[in-house]
């Protein structure tokens, strides 16, 4: 049976929980168009998320890898399009770490794309009933960090798997003092991340419709 790799993050900047890792968990080992999903927990922390997250790729030889990641203050599931080789950290990671105008490869290409449907896994969202964009920008810290050296190591050791992120809003629980502040609950992440992962593994070519953004 084919294997799906899905990871998320640990807790980070003094919260208790991570949106992420409390929809991923209950993904692991669930069956979704004849792949088994496998669940995979990543440090907030510069370089030993790569290590984690090649060990897993390379333990699973997955079909395809799908990371994600809170992104407090977005209002909708963000599918990101990009991931740009700049580490510049506003926080310290959680062992303290905070590069700044660091390169993620000395040497690699500015960005690579995404190569999941991206598209259409927005439109699977939105068919779902939850709020989803595409997003242009995936920031510069640990999260960005880990997309683009997916992209990076999958393009040169596994060209056929596709991988990409999805960032997450905060949960309720995490904006009860954030007063207007956008959260959205782990039962509507759970659905979209299927719809997402059911789409990438059913569709190998993204479709052809805006997703642009003109700022």
């Amino acid at each position: 049976m084919k294997t799906v790799l899905i990871t998320a993050f640990e807790p980070f900047d003094g919260e208790t929980v991570n949106p992420s890792w409390e929809a991923v968990r209950q993904l692991d080992q669930r069956e979704l168009m004849g792949a088994t999903v496998v669940a995979c927990l990543l440090p907030c922390e510069f370089g030993q998320s790569l290590v984690v997250l090649k060990q897993a790729i390379n333990r699973l030889r997955p079909t395809l890898v799908m990371a994600t990641g809170q992104a407090g203050g977005r209002s909708e599931v963000s599918v990101e399009r990009i991931g740009i080789n700049i580490d510049d950290a506003r926080i310290a990671d959680n062992r303290g770490r905070q590069p700044v105008d660091q390169p993620i490869v000395p040497e690699g290409p500015a960005a690579y794309f995404a190569t999941l449907p991206i598209k259409a896994m927005v439109a699977a969202i939105r068919e779902a009933g939850i709020p989803a964009v595409i997003s242009q920008t995936a920031g510069t810290y640990v999260c960005n960090h880990v997309l683009y050296s997916l992209l990076h190591y999958l393009h040169h050791a596994m060209p056929e798997v596709r991988g990409g992120f999805i960032h997450i809003p905060y949960l309720p629980e995490q904006v009860v003092a954030r007063q207007g502040q956008a959260s959205m609950s782990s039962d509507n992440v759970i659905r979209a991340l299927e719809a997402a992962l059911i789409t990438a593994l059913s569709t190998e070519h993204d479709i052809r419709q805006t997703g642009g953004a003109t700022h």
